[in-house]
């Protein structure tokens, strides 16, 4: 089966910086796979608490993973600074994906892409809630 070559910095539309750990490492020398999901994570969080998307506290809408995958291309590890692009893949009526890149350091070509999908849920009654327009257009800034 071909393999898709990896993306380059400039297919996203915003980068955040997030420096490794020694603990990151595995006894081979490099991060850790669940790292990888960690620090998708954490870009999608950062970026959503920053942009107002989420409710921090729960009380209204929760945002809840429902996929995430990755694809390997390339080695990384602590003392690595990892730059994650972020860009909307798909926007719905309740749900969206974020596609996901990992750069090292000034690497211009990623070692690791990935996807994030996530529902916005009714505090209550755990059911999907339509995305606001307000949100949307936060969304739409990814694009």
């Amino acid at each position: 089966m071909p393999r898709p070559a990896p993306a380059k910095r400039a297919d996203f539309r915003s980068l955040c910086s997030l420096p490794t750990r020694w603990m990151d490492n595995d006894q081979y020398g490099h991060m850790n796979n669940v790292v990888h999901y960690s620090l998708f994570d954490t870009a999608v969080s950062n970026w959503q608490m920053a942009q107002g998307v989420f409710d921090v506290k729960g009380e209204t809408t929760k945002l809840m993973v429902v996929e995430s995958g990755c694809r390997y291309f390339d080695e990384a590890g602590y003392p690595d600074l990892i730059h994650v692009g972020l860009r909307l893949g798909h926007l719905g009526n309740s749900s969206w994906r974020y596609d996901l890149a990992l750069f090292r350091n000034d690497t211009d070509t990623a070692f690791a892409e990935g996807f994030f999908a996530q529902v916005q849920v009714d505090a209550k009654t755990g059911r999907p809630t339509p995305v606001s327009q307000a949100i949307r257009a936060e969304f739409e800034h990814l694009r």
